[in-house]
């Protein structure tokens, strides 16, 4: 992937399209489409400048920023242009929905990594003192007993492996995985560090 501060302009092919590039968004952790949008060279320079997602609208006829009237920015983290240059993918942490409807992608159905969204959801439980629910217990417990719980699970998906059923067994490892997310964010790390050290183990 190219860094954002490093993507060579003049590498793009902005002949094609009357100079407009069609721009992918994909959300940097959860890997969700988010939408998709048209840059120029004009745009992508603002993008890279400001690190706020920016299009050329075509029905103003002008640069447009994601969020600009709403607040809901799209903070950027990444930008690669395609094999041919002629198409963008852009990595970017969406502030707030995405869509105009008020959904996170504007593709209603766009698959995402599931265990990032569930990671999610833990770093803003821990965040919320007054969050009442399980999670929030966990972390008031404190750190050894979140360890003792991914104990408590691990042996229980060994016993599912053997004594239960399919859906018992998956239900089993979910549990385990989710006090698994809660033990990292537990102790300042997240599922990224995660897939991070997994993909560096694909690699070897």
């Amino acid at each position: 992937m190219t860094d954002a501060a490093s993507i060579d302009m003049d590498a793009i092919d902005w002949r094609k399209q009357d100079g407009l590039l069609p721009a992918i968004v994909q959300h940097a952790d959860t890997l969700r489409v988010l939408m998709q949008g048209y840059m120029s060279r004009e745009a992508l320079a603002a993008t890279l400048a400001s690190g706020k997602v920016t299009f050329f609208s075509r029905s103003r006829q002008r640069l447009w920023t994601k969020g600009e009237t709403s607040g809901n920015l799209l903070q950027l983290v990444s930008v690669q242009a395609d094999c041919d240059a002629d198409s963008l993918l852009v990595l970017a942490r969406p502030q707030g929905p995405t869509c105009h409807t008020g959904t996170i992608s504007c593709f209603a159905t766009a698959p995402g990594d599931a265990l990032a969204e569930l990671d999610g959801v833990v770093a803003q439980r821990k965040a919320a003192t007054s969050e009442t629910g399980y999670t929030r217990t966990l972390f008031d417990a404190g750190l050894a007993r979140i360890a003792q719980k991914v104990g408590e699970e691990g042996v229980e998906v060994a016993l599912a492996a053997v004594t239960a059923d399919d859906a018992g067994l998956v239900g089993e490892c979910a549990d385990l995985i989710y006090h698994l997310i809660v033990l990292l964010r537990a102790r300042e790390l997240d599922w990224s560090d995660v897939r991070s050290e997994l993909a560096r183990r694909a690699r070897a």
